[in-house]
């Protein structure tokens, strides 16, 4: 009896850290997917920026 209470025990305890990896995943696939968003987001500006830089500087030419 005692080895069925604790095959018992055993199996909610890994059952529960199951439970506990799998929402260890969701909150770290969420992270991961917003650091990936604000990446996509800084290399946009940078480059809008860099073209608005590029396109000022043409404007600013003076052929002679």
């Amino acid at each position: 009896m005692d080895k069925d209470k604790k095959a018992s025990t055993d199996n909610e305890t890994i059952l529960m850290a199951l439970d506990q990896i799998s929402q260890t995943i969701d909150v770290m696939t969420s992270v991961v997917g917003r650091l990936r968003n604000h990446l996509q987001d800084q290399e946009t500006t940078r480059r809008s920026d860099s073209s608005s830089a590029v396109v000022a500087a043409e404007g600013s030419s003076t052929v002679h």
